[in-house]
């Protein structure tokens, strides 16, 4: 289960998915990121079809893969850099939604009754 308030990192461009835990917070590192300060990363095949996410729960860093057989993740364009995601937009790319889609519910205020 992924806390609500996590922070998760998309990497935009594609990585070496020979690429295991150790050499994945290698490149973490490299971006000048900390692959062991809680936050999610995410990463991408070139193909688009194959997703790796790398995380530290507090005793050892975990490696998430997942692959799908006849589709394809939806990914932002290709550009140099990350982006931010939301625990429900995660959610989502993992099952193979268009995460872009998602929105947040717009605030309301309470109305009282009486």
């Amino acid at each position: 289960m992924i806390p609500p308030h996590a922070r998760i990192v998309l990497a935009t461009t594609p990585v070496d998915f020979r690429k295991g835990p150790d050499g994945l917070a290698s490149l973490v590192r490299d971006a000048g990121g900390d692959p062991f300060g809680g936050a999610l990363y995410v990463f991408r095949a070139k193909r688009a079809d194959r997703v790796k996410i790398i995380w530290w729960d507090g005793t050892s860093l975990c490696l998430f893969a997942k692959r799908l057989e006849t589709d394809r993740f939806c990914w932002p364009k290709l550009m140099s850099g990350t982006i931010h995601m939301s625990v429900s937009q995660l959610t989502a790319l993992v099952e193979g939604m268009d995460w872009t889609r998602l929105r947040s519910a717009p605030q309301t205020r309470p109305t009282s009754v009486g």
